[in-house]
């Protein structure tokens, strides 16, 4: 069973233009004390294709944590155009967000 629980996220400052940093509001539960930090990682996928243009907007590491709800707000610059693939410039996109414990 997983020891964090992610219950809610909200996309903060949208809908805003591209080249604004991403802003979401976390809210997740520790099932348990987590004595070692979390981390949270903001992913662009550049294209469908491949992970070759995805790009780690941030990493952050919170804890250690109580058991309980937390809330915070993750916020990263935008992605870096220049890396885009032209065709996948428009249409569909993803931000990825995880988060690892161990």
């Amino acid at each position: 069973m997983a020891k964090v629980h992610i219950t809610n996220v909200v996309v903060l400052d949208n809908p805003s233009p591209f080249l604004n940093p991403f802003q979401f509001e976390l809210t997740f539960e520790c099932r348990e004390e987590l004595k070692e930090d979390v981390e949270w990682k903001m992913i662009y996928v550049g294209s469908a294709e491949t992970e070759e243009h995805d790009q780690v907007l941030d990493t952050i590491y919170v804890g250690p944590l109580p058991e309980g709800k937390h809330m915070f707000v993750f916020q990263a610059p935008p992605p870096d155009v220049t890396r885009i693939p032209e065709n996948d410039a428009l249409g569909v996109t993803v931000v990825l967000l995880t988060c690892s414990y161990r």
